[in-house]
């Protein structure tokens, strides 16, 4: 009885400390089976949950989405521990693995709600991505200036169970194989590091 109580309390002190330094990022760099699955794997990610965000249709479907006239973006919500990294560090990541100098594009998929797009969540996070986009813009690390949209977090809708761990589930499926890999596999090579152990 004496151990189950020790390891009820060290359970209950664990989940405390980590619940401290939680905070969440909100992201849009295109399909989100694609960011979800990179942020998956980065050492200090909580969790990522793939849904829709910054648009006026309340708990709008994959369908609706899809049709462009709901206002939201594909993204993921991105719970972290500040301990271990940065929200700096999730948009190293972020300019990394999609092009942020198209316009509701990313590749062959095309709609406002494929834009690239920080929905930041305090001031902190709006300071730090604008001061990286201007970073990025003055090195030209992109031929054109970026597009990307900062704007404040106002909703977050979970997508639909299927969408949840999509390329973890069909790593076979054709979209996944010709575009969600590929990109997993260049991240992986650029932040070697900062993987998950």
């Amino acid at each position: 009885m004496k151990e189950l109580f020790l390891i009820f309390i060290g359970l209950f002190l664990f989940m405390s400390s980590e619940a401290k330094n939680t905070e969440k990022a909100t992201l849009g760099a295109g399909c989100f089976w694609c960011v979800e699955a990179i942020y998956d794997q980065l050492e200090g990610v909580i969790s990522v949950e793939s849904g829709y965000s910054g648009g006026h249709v309340d708990k709008p479907s994959y369908k609706q989405v899809c049709n462009g006239n709901t206002g939201h973006a594909e993204v993921c919500q991105i719970t972290y521990d500040a301990d271990i990294i940065s929200f700096g560090e999730l948009l190293t990541v972020f300019w990394s693995v999609h092009d942020p100098t198209t316009l509701n594009r990313q590749g062959a998929d095309v709609g406002t709600q494929y834009r690239s797009v920080i929905f930041y969540h305090n001031e902190d996070q709006k300071r730090i991505a604008e001061e990286q986009i201007k970073v990025v813009n003055e090195q030209k690390l992109y031929k054109d200036p970026i597009v990307t949209e900062v704007t404040a977090f106002a909703n977050f809708f979970v997508a639909e169970d299927y969408h949840q761990e999509y390329f973890a589930n069909n790593p076979n499926q054709g979209y996944c194989r010709m575009v969600v890999g590929p990109k997993v596999e260049k991240f992986q090579k650029l932040f070697t590091d900062q993987l998950k152990k």
